[in-house]
């Protein structure tokens, strides 16, 4: 299965995913260390954040995005593509995609910006 992590540096795991331009993708199964892939490093419209929903997008062919926080509508987008988006507390993409195939991600901080409680909705305001 092929996984995407928002990642802006390339090193760890990026919160806000709906403005993340940069993502690593590993090919990753239960059983065996994930691989690295191919990292996508999008232009400013591409960010789902600025995205026309009606065209095809470089994220389409995963199964999941890993973030540290995503709203609402960055989950909603994701899933009428039919990609699952997952937010985490987890730092390290690859401890990240391991810990997401073997069902125990850890969920982000209680005070993320992007909470039950409200803040960015990643539809298109924030």
């Amino acid at each position: 299965m092929l996984i995407a992590v928002a990642s802006q540096n390339f090193r760890t795991v990026t919160g806000h995913a709906g403005k993340s331009r940069r993502f690593m993708l590993f090919d990753a199964a239960y059983g065996r260390a994930p691989r690295e892939v191919q990292r996508l490093d999008l232009p400013k419209e591409q960010s789902i954040h600025e995205f026309d929903e009606r065209a095809p997008h470089p994220l389409d062919r995963v199964e999941a995005v890993i973030a540290g926080s995503a709203g609402a509508g960055f989950i909603a987008r994701m899933a009428a593509r039919g990609v699952r988006a997952v937010t985490t507390a987890e730092t390290d993409p690859v401890a990240a995609v391991k810990a997401y195939i073997a069902g125990t991600l850890p969920p982000p901080a209680a005070d993320d910006h992007d909470d039950a409680e409200g803040g960015c909705n990643c539809g298109k305001a924030s």
